[in-house]
């Protein structure tokens, strides 16, 4: 059985690329849901079950830091993992991100090898 993944950027070109990524990745994906920030994916989430979040962070309307508090801090969603996946890799940020309950980092661009042993990686911590 494969995983359910929900991708949120504000790019629909980034979007299309961690999609392919993906599935050409090997990774047993079950569904991929899309969003464009992060009140829209919250949406998505109350409507269909996810199993990990790929999020941007800079997005109109909801972006990331708040996505991610508001996950955070709601039960249902609390304990699904989230690897954050943007172009700012500043220490700082990267740090803030984690200290919001980020499972992962990964800068863009990215390797597509670097974004599926990320997944790997947040899945089995999650599940162990």
């Amino acid at each position: 059985m494969g995983f359910r993944v929900l991708i949120v950027d504000d790019s629909p070109s980034m979007r299309s690329v961690v999609r392919r990524v993906l599935e050409m990745s090997g990774l047993p994906v079950e569904s991929c849901h899309e969003a464009e920030h992060g009140a829209e994916a919250l949406s998505i989430m109350l409507r269909n079950p996810v199993d990990v979040v790929l999020t941007d962070i800079n997005m109109p309307v909801m972006n990331g830091e708040q996505f991610l508090s508001r996950i955070r801090g709601h039960d249902p969603f609390a304990h699904i993992p989230v690897l954050v996946v943007s172009t700012d890799a500043s220490h700082q940020r990267i740090r803030r991100m984690l200290e919001l309950g980020a499972s992962g980092y990964l800068s863009k661009p990215f390797f597509p090898e670097a974004l599926r042993s990320e997944i790997e990686r947040v899945l089995e911590a999650h599940d162990a």
